[in-house]
């Protein structure tokens, strides 16, 4: 019988890390129950792993498009649901794919739900960080240390610096996806790379004008200006970059602070931005290894804190502003809040926003499994990211086609609407 039961994965087994996939199942008795799985692991090692059990049709059919998981890592009709459900065998991991050119393999199986569960069929599915004709160059040029990813063709393309988070070495992952939707990225490392220092006390805004200047000169680059793309601690970094910086059009701001945090910020050898601290004492124990430490951020508009308020106002160019409700990282929905009303007390129209109930801190490329709660490197222990699992699935699906609309209107050029092919 299993012999005949055949698990498809549709159009292709082989597609883009953002792109979704029909999981479809054929060949079973008439209304037969199985368990379908999924399983991957990080660069790691981490296991990631989920499960929802599903009746057939008369046909002896599952199509995840259309039936409903009876129980599981999920309920209901969630097409995607095996992949963003998934959870790690240990406990505060976050799925770690920091090199673009090793994809991320799932292994999908359907198994009998009675007895020892008996896999009776499989199928993997390779899910690319980076589509074909996409070039990968490290770059160490100057001050810079990063790796640029250029799309296939001649272009010009619209170009973006990706400032991942403060931790240290690269994060890949969407500056590559981003490319192979036809942008050109050049996203850097901040400390903790190659032969960057591996703890800093400050940050100085001239590296990130080096990078700003190199993509400005790069002669696959359209001439409409460079976007920024940003989150959590690199949030307010990308604001002062728009700020203070010549040649930024459009920004995306993710699930940041409004004003100068945790580091120093230093311009021109001058410091130009104090710091928002952290206030320990209201950092809080779920008691289950993890904290909370949304309430823990000094407000940004206090008086005492005018030093470290980002001038959003002076900014030239666009800004998307992103707020997961459920971030328990920080109040970013109250950050984001502040701004649209200090910019629009100052007469500005040069931003949109958007909110999302039910979705916490790490708003990622979409259909990654969700994280509850990873390795803070500011705390220096693990923290509750917030969110729940659906909600946050169905916010990254949303922002990440806006983010590229965003940046598709105000760094307009045609070759942005290319794609790689796979």
């Amino acid at each position: 019988m299993a012999s005949q039961i055949r698990l498809k994965l549709l159009p292709s087994a082989r597609c883009l890390f953002d792109e979704p996939i029909r999981v479809k199942v054929a060949g079973l008795k008439s209304r037969q129950v199985v368990t379908m799985r999924a399983r991957s692991t990080d660069d790691k090692g981490v296991v990631f792993s989920s499960a929802a059990t599903y009746r057939a049709d008369e046909s002896g059919e599952v199509d995840l498009n259309r039936d409903p998981s009876l129980r599981g890592s999920y309920v209901g009709i969630e097409p995607m649901g095996l992949l963003w459900s998934m959870t790690a065998d240990t406990l505060h991991k976050r799925l770690q794919k920091t090199n673009a050119l090793n994809p991320y393999v799932v292994k999908f199986s359907v198994h009998e739900e009675e007895g020892e569960g008996r896999m009776l069929a499989e199928a993997t599915n390779e899910r690319l960080l980076m589509g074909d004709g996409v070039s990968r160059v490290p770059i160490k040029e100057g001050n810079i240390r990063g790796v640029l990813f250029t799309p296939p063709g001649r272009g010009p393309f619209p170009a973006m610096l990706d400032m991942y988070t403060l931790g240290g070495g690269l994060s890949e992952k969407r500056a590559s996806l981003l490319a192979s939707r036809g942008f050109l990225v050049l996203t850097v490392a901040l400390y903790g790379h190659d032969d960057l220092p591996k703890v800093v006390k400050e940050i100085h805004l001239d590296y990130l004008e080096e990078a700003v200047e190199f993509l400005k000169k790069h002669d696959k680059v359209s001439g409409k200006g460079i976007g920024v793309i940003s989150i959590s601690k690199s949030g307010d970094l990308a604001l002062s970059v728009a700020s203070y910086l010549a040649g930024v059009e459009a920004t995306v701001w993710i699930n940041a602070c409004s004003a100068n945090i945790i580091l120093p910020l230093y311009y021109k050898k001058r410091q130009i931005h104090s710091t928002v601290q952290l206030d320990m004492k209201k950092i809080f124990s779920t008691g289950s290894g993890d904290l909370i430490t949304k309430y823990a951020v000094t407000n940004p508009v206090a008086e005492e804190n005018k030093g470290s308020l980002i001038p959003i106002e002076c900014a030239k160019g666009h800004f998307l502003f992103a707020a997961a409700e459920d971030d328990l990282n920080w109040d970013s929905k109250a950050f984001m809040d502040e701004m649209v009303e200090r910019l629009k007390h100052h007469g500005k129209e040069n931003f949109d926003s958007v909110s999302y109930p039910g979705a916490g801190h790490y708003l990622e490329p979409p259909y990654g499994p969700y994280c509850p709660s990873s390795f803070h490197v500011v705390v220096g222990k693990p923290v509750r990211w917030g969110g729940k699992p659906k909600s946050h699935a169905a916010a990254e699906v949303h922002l990440w086609k806006k983010i590229q609309d965003f940046f598709r209107i105000h760094l307009s050029c045609d070759a942005a609407h290319t794609t790689a092919n796979l």
